[in-house]
């Protein structure tokens, strides 16, 4: 099995590399990258220091981390984001889930800390799961982890991957798990559904979110609406054939990131997307097979924040 080059175990040097990268490439001061990377001034001063004892710095940044920077800024310039990260990928597992986790628990991490109230809404999915399996255990009961969507198979019985429950016990946060299917039966239901009180409390929460941390799935024969049983393989096909090429929180849109006005989102008991207002909505996937449904998810707005590997990076940034 693959090894990721992103264990826990690296993080002090990544940080090194961060802020070499910032102070000497990007030219900012170290009250800059102190506030960029959420530590105080004199641990800036210490990063930068290491980051030239390390050798990291030479003419150029001598670490992977500097083409991720720099495809992180090509990002966010070309999608307008407000929030975009990039790790290395591993050429032997273009799938993996263990940088990009890692780098999105880094960034929980960092708005947990926070003394303030602040709420954090989920998505579902693996590489959400893994995210919340990277976090420190903390406490945090000022916080608030609300879900965006349901979290039964049309059975009762759990969906599998839910981040909240699991990130609420690591953290010691209020969790608000949205106690519903993931898709009614008919709109009537639905409706029922999204006018009970703890529902409508619940959706209110994910629209003022402080942070969206959402997967994103494309749609084909390993759609993770279909290997986890929500959609069998003609509504697959039915889905395809109108055009829908990705999915988040099990919202299906086109190439152009619309949400599609069909039988299948009539029926879809999640916050609505897109999310209008409140923090950044930050998408977390990697992969070849998820590049146009990333793409087309950005060109819709339906995120305005990555977190990805170069490999999807460099796609991503094609013309």
């Amino acid at each position: 099995m693959s090894q990721s080059r992103f264990t826990p175990e690296t993080a002090r040097l990544d940080d090194a590399a961060r802020a070499g990268w910032l102070y000497y490439v990007a030219g900012n001061t170290q009250d800059e990258i102190a506030k960029k990377l959420g530590v105080s001034r004199q641990s800036a001063q210490r990063l930068v220091s290491l980051a030239v004892s390390e050798k990291l710095v030479k003419v150029r940044l001598d670490h992977p981390i500097a083409r991720c920077m720099d495809l992180s800024g090509a990002l966010a310039d070309r999608y307008d984001l407000r929030v975009a990260e990039v790790v290395p990928s591993d050429p032997t597992a273009p799938e993996l889930l263990t940088g990009i986790a890692i780098a999105a628990a880094a960034e929980l991490e960092k708005l947990l800390k926070s003394p303030d109230e602040k709420i954090i809404a989920l998505g579902t999915g693996r590489a959400l799961r893994a995210c919340v399996e990277q976090l420190p255990r903390m406490d945090c009961p000022q916080h608030r982890i609300v879900s965006r969507l349901g979290n039964m198979m049309s059975d009762g019985s759990a969906t599998p991957y839910n981040a909240v429950i699991r990130m609420a016990e690591r953290v010691g946060a209020k969790h608000y798990p949205y106690p519903l299917p993931v898709r009614a039966r008919d709109e009537e239901e639905l409706r029922v559904m999204h006018d009970q009180e703890p529902v409508r409390h619940t959706m209110a929460l994910c629209a003022r979110a402080d942070f969206t941390l959402v997967g994103v799935g494309q749609v084909g024969a390993n759609a993770p609406i279909h290997l986890d049983g929500f959609l069998d393989q003609q509504g697959m096909d039915d889905l395809i054939a109108q055009g829908v090429v990705g999915e988040i929180t099990s919202w299906v849109y086109d190439v152009e990131g619309r949400v599609l006005d069909n039988d299948f989102n009539r029926r879809v008991a999640s916050a609505p997307l897109p999310v209008r207002g409140g923090g950044p909505v930050v998408g977390l996937a990697t992969g070849p097979g998820k590049s146009e449904a990333i793409r087309a998810a950005l060109k819709g707005r339906l995120i305005d924040g990555l977190i990805t590997d170069e490999a999807t990076a460099e796609r991503l940034l094609k013309p």
